[in-house]
């Protein structure tokens, strides 16, 4: 069997290694268009800042080491320009020439390609890069050591961007980043990303969020934004996102789907017999909505490799779909998140509630302690999962819990039963996930019902009284223009000063404290709901709307 895969980087060389692992027999070619294989994209970021120190760190496998331990011919530098699949053939462009290449099976892996927006000028700008490979990080530091750039303005706001705009801030660069949506991280929700938009001007960077870039002037000297804003700039990194690199399968008959991705069954298997597709490149179906979905990322790609492989040999390991699990460290903190935002379940009109915890990431009286935020949306009714996010530190253990448990199809119930380590260096009796899991079951079942900080005014105009039941010294250092202060510890004794007509939403510094308030009151016959995350949160996302005393 003669199997060609197109693309040596996550997915390829993953199916590549793990088929020759099954069958020692195939002949096993991989083409890939640029000069490396099997190279750390990820990391590239990171050598730009100068935290990865060696380039050929960067490199994970050679041609030459893949030839001498898995008997795989890797051919570099060869652009594969169309695929016949009724003559089991391809159109490979080698050193300007084009030869045909034949198969018996063919894999296709092509990653994605940045995605670089029609604006005027934009394509004449010679001060303009992307950061996708090697060859794009060599560029991009030879302009920025040879043209002495001394400002950089990042166009997007994304995970990609984020890390390249702290890397160009630790060479000493200037740097602005300017994104569409209404705040940095689109895939986070707002509450979720204006900590780490507050990290980036902490350090120094430059954040313009709901403008885009209308047009290019001065030779890619000037950015135009939609508000007609100049922005000044030595140099111009484009961070809009991606799309999967088909280009090439345009007269193949292949069927492409979403934004050009190739669709392929529970095998990978396209709609052309023998032809196979793994990677940034194909459409999956999202698990939690159980809709179409492009997720570029390294571990969905590395694991359809080895399934690919499996299927190509006969075992059956089908494609189960993904939830899209990322993290991006922005400086000193880190944002993570897996399956849906409250966005996305908006726009499918799912019936959802969220929850924030406000804590640390280890106990608290253990010496080194850091804040963490964690947000949880699931469906009141049925308790499914759908999706959680988390700012600060200690983020990855508690995604990673919950991408599993997303996974694994278990629901709100099961949080609180998961036995999670402990020990004060490392987390709390009850972890965060549990409590989150705990505050969910309250909504549940009927004890608790929380508004979120976006639904406060509405609230309001609604009718309900806002009660704040922080202590005097909290409200001296920011509070509610339109609250009434009770300390939690004082209500039970001065509820006569509350009118049992009046509803209420009641708040504290994190949310914590007013469940409590909240379930004194509704004891007591009042119409209470809680305002979740409280003030720390409505404060972070909105600060102009609070007072400072």
């Amino acid at each position: 069997m003669k199997v060609v895969i197109v693309g040596g980087v996550a997915g390829g060389m993953s199916a590549a290694t793990r088929l020759r692992r099954l069958d020692e027999t195939a002949e096993i070619i991989v083409l890939e268009q640029g000069p490396y294989v099997s190279f750390a994209n990820c990391g590239l970021p990171y050598y730009l800042s100068g935290e990865i120190q060696d380039r050929a760190d960067l490199i994970v496998q050679t041609p030459a080491k893949l030839k001498q331990r898995f008997n795989i011919d890797v051919r570099v530098n060869q652009r594969v320009t169309a695929v016949v699949p009724d003559q089991h053939q391809l159109s490979v462009q080698v050193a300007g020439q084009t030869v045909t290449e034949s198969y018996d099976k063919l894999i296709l892996a092509p990653g994605a390609v940045p995605v670089v927006p029609d604006l005027p000028g934009l394509a004449t700008a010679p001060n303009v890069s992307v950061l996708r490979n090697i060859p794009d990080l060599d560029r991009l530091m030879a302009k920025l050591s040879t043209t002495g750039a001394r400002t950089v303005t990042l166009v997007g706001g994304g995970f990609i961007s984020l890390e390249m705009a702290e890397a160009l801030r630790r060479r000493g660069l200037a740097v602005t980043v300017v994104e569409q949506a209404t705040h940095v991280l689109p895939p986070l929700d707002e509450e979720m990303a204006a900590d780490i938009q507050h990290t980036l001007t902490q350090q120094g960077v430059r954040v313009i969020t709901g403008q885009a870039v209308a047009s290019v002037r001065d030779n890619g000297r000037t950015l135009v934004l939609a508000d007609e804003t100049q922005v000044q700039t030595d140099q111009i990194v484009l961070a809009v996102g991606v799309r999967p690199a088909t280009d090439f399968l345009a007269t193949s008959g292949i069927h492409l789907g979403l934004r050009g991705g190739i669709e392929v069954d529970e095998t990978y298997q396209t709609s052309a017999p023998d032809v196979y597709a793994v990677g940034d490149a194909i459409v999956v179906r999202n698990q939690v909505s159980g809709h179409p979905a492009l997720i570029s990322l390294a571990s969905p790609a590395n694991r359809q490799g080895r399934q690919v492989a499996d299927n190509l040999i006969g075992l059956p390991h089908h494609n189960r779909g993904s939830v899209g699990t990322a993290i991006v460290r922005v400086f000193d903190t880190a944002a993570a998140m897996t399956g849906l935002n409250e966005a996305a379940l908006q726009a499918q009109q799912l019936p959802y509630k969220a929850v924030h915890y406000r804590g640390s990431d280890h106990a608290d009286y253990f010496p080194g302690a850091q804040s963490l935020l964690l947000k949880l949306l699931f469906n009141p009714q049925s308790g499914e999962l759908y999706g959680a996010q988390a700012v600060g530190h200690g983020v990855d253990k508690r995604i990673d819990v919950l991408a599993t448990a997303i996974k694994g199809h278990l629901t709100v119930a099961d949080l609180p039963e998961l036995e999670l380590s402990y020990a004060p260096p490392f987390g709390s009796a009850k972890d965060p996930v549990n409590l989150v899991g705990e505050m969910a079951q309250n909504i549940m079942d009927g004890l608790s019902d929380n508004r979120q900080w976006h639904e406060l005014k509405a609230a309001e105009v609604a009718g309900r009284q806002l009660l704040d039941v922080r202590n005097p010294t909290e409200l001296a250092a920011g509070r509610f223009p339109m609250a009434i202060n009770i300390p939690l510890d004082q209500l039970r004794d001065r509820l006569s000063e509350l009118d049992p007509q009046q509803p209420y939403i009641v708040s504290c510094q994190s949310g914590h404290r007013s469940y409590v308030a909240e379930r004194i009151l509704k004891q007591h016959g009042f119409d209470v709901v809680n305002l979740d995350g409280g003030f720390a949160l409505y404060q972070t996302v909105r600060p102009d709307e609070v007072l400072d005393d």
